[in-house]
């Protein structure tokens, strides 16, 4: 038997460590030269770690979610066995194991089955159906008469044949089952329950609990709620879209991205990074504005640069892109970092009101509600209006509550006047 090392390499970031997020490979494989053997996450990006060798794999590092510091070993493969000599020639590639074998279930968890509310048929030592006595609804410990085809469909739709009033005969047919279903609106009155799952937390999920947990833990948050009118800046959205041509179709974010970046310049300590430990906070002139987007991975906050010099067709072109990046797996490290302020929206079901977490180091964000019509009053006459509620979370270490409110209020007249949106600073 000759071992081959397989030691983490410097992925490049002056890391530490990494995360193991997946293996693809376990113990007694048969890999090749350039096999994918796991993947790896820094804090910003996965990478997958190729098999440098042929050969047979005797011990990997750990478990996914398992830390690994560079330089450590992360796979050793036997290079020269006898059960390695045929690798080149005739192995097949290892397969690459399912979700279920990289996360086993606890064995409490695999075994557990469903329960169906039907009763079984009677064992050995029990009666037969036919020489069982009549049943009646108020007898539940006795097994109701049914033929196996009635079992099986009562089964089906989760009926609980307890439940169900036997025909004249105390035997309940096709026709009962019918009766019950349609005298319950279709509701058989039961459902399947799913199974008990235990999943480990690792990978983008766990860098979003660790990051969650590290700014709720360390900045004190106050939230700011404003209500704005924005039935005139949806008619002007509708006329814009009606004419747009080949642009972007224009959603309420890149309209609202120009209200943020037209009324910064007057409240620089929103545009800022807070470093807690050297007690220095850095307003940034620029807008480079994060912007919270969820994925199957997780919450992604890819960045708009130099937003302020975007007009309303190129902010949502690069709101689309950036969008799309992070929900595909393609954004860059350098398309995920850097933010100065970040936007958070859940666009229609985005509720009355939120308390957003802002996004550590930085010292605020904003978070637009849905968008619901409702009667106010214009003088003494009521009209129809398009209201939005528009949250921010500041940093009350850094952003008192006067500068929030204020710039809350500057951004608020330019949505209710929308032709302010586009005169000159």
């Amino acid at each position: 038997m000759s071992i081959y090392t397989f030691r983490l390499p410097d992925i490049g970031e002056g890391i530490a460590e990494a995360e193991i997020v997946a293996w693809h490979v376990k113990v007694d494989d048969i890999v090749h030269e350039d096999q994918p053997l796991a993947d790896m996450m820094t804090d910003k990006a996965t990478v997958e770690m190729e098999s440098p060798v042929a050969g047979k794999v005797v011990k990997l590092a750990g478990a996914a979610g398992d830390m690994v510091a560079i330089g450590s070993a992360l796979v050793e493969i036997d290079v020269g066995g006898e059960d390695t000599a045929f690798v080149e020639s005739s192995s097949p590639k290892s397969e690459t194991p399912s979700s279920q074998a990289q996360h086993p279930q606890p064995s409490a968890v695999r075994e557990s089955q469903t329960v169906v509310p039907v009763l079984s048929q009677p064992s050995a030592g029990e009666k037969k159906e036919d020489e069982m006595p009549a049943t009646t609804s108020t007898n539940k410990s006795v097994q109701p008469l049914a033929s196996p085809a009635v079992r099986a469909r009562a089964k089906d739709l989760h009926i609980d044949l307890t439940q169900v009033p036997p025909g004249p005969s105390d035997r309940i047919r096709h026709a009962d089952l019918d009766a019950f279903l349609a005298h319950n609106n279709g509701y058989s009155g039961a459902t399947a329950a799913r199974p008990d799952e235990v999943i480990k937390v690792i990978g983008m999920r766990r860098r979003i609990a660790e990051n969650m947990a590290a700014s709720k833990r360390h900045i004190p948050h106050f939230t700011y709620v404003e209500e704005i009118d924005v039935t005139a800046l949806e008619a002007t959205r509708a006329d814009l879209n009606a004419s747009r041509g080949t642009k972007p179709k224009l959603t309420l974010l890149p309209l609202l991205i120009t209200a943020i970046c037209k009324a910064l310049p007057e409240y620089p300590m929103l545009n800022a990074r807070f470093d807690d430990e050297a007690g220095v906070v850095t307003r940034y002139g620029a807008v480079h504005l994060g912007m919270a987007t969820q994925t199957d991975a997780g919450l992604m906050v890819p960045v708009i640069r130099d937003a302020q010099d975007r007009n309303i067709w190129q902010l949502a072109s690069e709101v689309a892109r950036l969008a799309e990046a992070a929900r595909n797996g393609t954004a860059s490290s350098a398309e995920l970092s850097g933010s100065t302020l970040t936007i958070t929206s859940l666009g229609p079901l985005g509720g009355i009101a939120t308390a957003p977490i802002i996004n550590r180091p930085e010292v605020a964000i904003i978070g637009p509600n849905r968008i619901i019509e409702r009667p106010v009053f214009d003088g003494d006459a009521i009209k129809r209006a398009k209201l939005m509620n528009l949250s921010i979370s500041c940093d009350h270490r850094v952003v008192d509550g006067w500068d929030a409110a204020s710039f809350v209020q500057a951004v608020k007249r330019m949505l209710e006047t929308p032709v302010l949106l586009f005169a000159p600073n």
